[in-house]
């Protein structure tokens, strides 16, 4: 059985101190990290912020300028690529396309001189559920099927620690989520750790059991997906995992349970365990479907925030959803996003409206700075 084979064969690995600098560029900046072995991880961030070196550096691909790598224990930083227990499934897949799927996948065992290299390969490809197109060539498989055939010939060789690049970005929206789905399950029956370096915050979100949001060579924040989303720490988290509503204010009361904000007047509340400081300049903020629009004098629940006095200046329906952008004289714009529940349709544009999220679903964050992540990922992957 394919899952007693492969399992259990996953090592922890650890970066130390690790340090790369380009020419005139610094990108990793004294990173340290540890994956536990067995665990699905993803290193999330826009382009240029320094994820695909940390592989590239982890794969043996590019040496660090200081620091130390180990897997399962071992100091590998100064082994070639070739002697590392590791396996890197790019986006490109790279099959050679005049061998069959069994020959692709049985390749490396082949090279090696590995006995009973065919039963192996068939048996990685019984486990992507590809073995009865094992006699075909891969220009004859769909998109899907050519990148588990590539996770397959990664898998058959038995890694301690699989690399993932990309591994999705080839493919559509509908089968990307499906494959999404499939990773997961693959990883969960192999017991391989997994490192998965993606732009994709959903696709991070949907297959790690831990995400590092990473920013300028450091790592912003790590933690569960879940964690993440519902307590971002910084701006730069709260922006590029998902969309954020940010105000900041000033610190006007607080207690063991709660942090009163004065944001231009207005008054904001948010849980003491949720905010990074207690007094001064602070940050609040609250995601978009956490919020709830108001007709104008409409009563909003005693335990939410408020916000009296916009007007919906733009309405974008996607079936679903409609996202709504409201403007506040002194706020500026707030975004909210509404569930189509009802069968009353959108409020238009151009109606005036107060908007109002519970006070447990407000946050405080560490910083103040402006992101602006579509700048960001127009920059050039480091």
């Amino acid at each position: 059985m394919a899952q007693a084979s492969f399992a259990d064969q996953g090592a922890d690995l650890e970066l130390s101190g690790i340090r790369k600098e380009f020419p005139g560029f610094l990108a990793i900046d004294d990173l340290d990290l540890v994956v536990p072995a067995g665990s699905f991880f993803a290193l999330l961030g826009p382009s240029g912020c320094g994820k695909t070196t940390t592989l590239r550096i982890v794969a043996g691909l590019e040496p660090p300028t200081r620091g130390s790598v180990l897997i399962g224990g071992k100091d590998v930083t100064h082994l070639k690529a070739y002697r590392r227990p590791v396996n890197t499934v790019f986006q490109s897949y790279a099959l050679f396309p005049h061998l069959s799927v069994l020959q692709n996948v049985a390749f490396g065992l082949n090279r090696r001189h590995i006995a009973g290299a065919d039963g192996e390969a068939h048996e990685a490809l019984r486990l992507v559920e590809l073995d009865h197109v094992a006699d075909r060539k891969p220009q004859q498989l769909s998109g899907g099927q050519q990148q588990r055939v590539a996770l397959a010939r990664a898998i058959v060789n038995r890694p301690s620690l699989l690399l993932l690049d990309e591994p999705l970005g080839a493919l559509d929206l509908k089968l990307r989520r499906q494959m999404q789905l499939e990773l997961k399950k693959i990883q969960s029956q192999v017991g391989l750790t997994f490192v998965h370096v993606t732009h994709d915050q959903e696709e991070a979100m949907t297959m790690a059991d831990t995400v590092a949001v990473m920013n300028h060579g450091r790592i912003e924040q790590m933690g569960a997906p879940a964690d993440l989303y519902e307590q971002p720490k910084t701006a730069f988290v709260a922006d590029f995992l998902g969309q954020s509503n940010l105000f900041r204010g000033t610190v006007v009361s607080s207690s063991a349970q709660r942090i009163i904000v004065e944001v231009a007047g207005e008054s904001i509340t948010l849980p003491s365990s949720r905010s990074s400081r207690d007094s001064g300049d602070l940050t609040v903020g609250m995601r978009p479907e956490k919020a709830h629009m108001h007709l104008s004098g409409a009563k909003t629940p005693s335990d939410h925030n408020a916000l009296a006095g916009g007007r919906v200046t733009e309405v974008s329906y996607s079936g679903v959803s409609t996202q709504y952008t409201v403007n506040f004289p002194s706020l500026g714009k707030v975004l909210v996003f509404q569930q189509n529940a009802d069968s009353h349709g959108p409020i238009a544009a151009g109606t005036e409206v107060s908007v109002s999220w519970p006070i447990e679903s407000t946050f405080g964050l560490h910083d103040h700075r402006t992101i602006d992540v579509a700048a960001a990922n127009d920059a050039q992957e480091a």
